[in-house]
């Protein structure tokens, strides 16, 4: 690894200090909170201002806030992401710590598409494939969608007098209790299918956002019922929501807190 530049690190680190509070500083607040000699952030900060990437704040002499040079980069990294092949690397990395099959799904009507899947190396192990479309109330990354969505969209998807299909006998089929599933789903912010697609089979699964916050796709994690315990779903609970979390930040979100 190369050597890092003083100069850049320092600029660097005051265009991330905007990421906090009111997203407004002067210099004697970045002196204050990076330690910085007045000269030396005088200087950076004139530069920044120069080159567009921060300006001042009308009527506030003194004080700064981001100017158009970021929205631009991060507009063009934006349009560079592509949901699926960020997905496929962030689920290799969850798959090789946990060594099962990870999936990443997207909704589409009451449906869910596997966008991106890594196997476990195991002999027994869950069998599906990228592209392939299930019931969305019947698994994890499913049932994570459906609790994401707005009320109005979620009632023109299920309508509450409308039995749903099963595939299992674990399989939710009644709305009710599916809108009370989806209820402790989003108090938990994970979800989990107990044998409701695949007999053999239970998942958990976390919410993935883009930029705006919006759940754009789940992130799952299926094991064998062999391997499948109380202890067991809690380490893949935090593991999928780890997972989930770093495929967000991949996409432009940022957590709060």
């Amino acid at each position: 690894m190369g050597r890092l530049v003083p100069a850049v690190t320092r600029a660097l680190d005051i265009l991330e200090l905007f990421l906090d509070g009111d997203g407004t500083l002067s210099a004697p607040d970045i002196v204050r909170k990076l330690q910085l000699p007045r000269t030396t952030v005088h200087e950076l900060v004139t530069t920044l201002a120069a080159r567009s990437y921060i300006v001042q704040v009308p009527g506030q002499p003194g004080r700064y806030r981001l100017g158009v040079r970021p929205y631009q980069l991060g507009s063009r990294y934006a349009e560079q992401l592509d949901l699926a092949a960020e997905g496929q690397q962030v689920a290799r990395s969850v798959a090789e710590t946990c060594d099962e099959t990870v999936h990443v799904a997207i909704l589409e009507g009451t449906d869910v598409i596997y966008i991106a899947k890594v196997d476990s190396t195991h002999a027994v192990r869950m069998v599906s494939a990228a592209g392939r479309r299930l019931p969305a109330h019947c698994t994890s990354v499913g049932k994570m969608l459906l609790a994401s969505l707005p009320e109005p969209q979620l009632a023109s998807r299920i309508p509450q007098d409308t039995p749903l299909v099963g595939m299992t006998p674990n399989s939710i089929t009644d709305p009710a209790a599916l809108r009370e599933a989806l209820d402790e789903i989003r108090q938990r912010g994970v979800a989990v299918e107990n044998r409701e697609s695949n007999p053999d089979v239970s998942c958990v699964a976390a919410p993935v956002r883009d930029r705006t916050g919006q759940v754009v796709a789940a992130l799952s994690i299926s094991v064998p019922m062999i391997r499948w315990s109380d202890d067991r779903r809690g380490e893949l609970e935090q593991l999928a929501a780890k997972g989930a979390a770093e495929l967000s930040e991949r996409l432009g979100h940022r957590s709060v807190g």
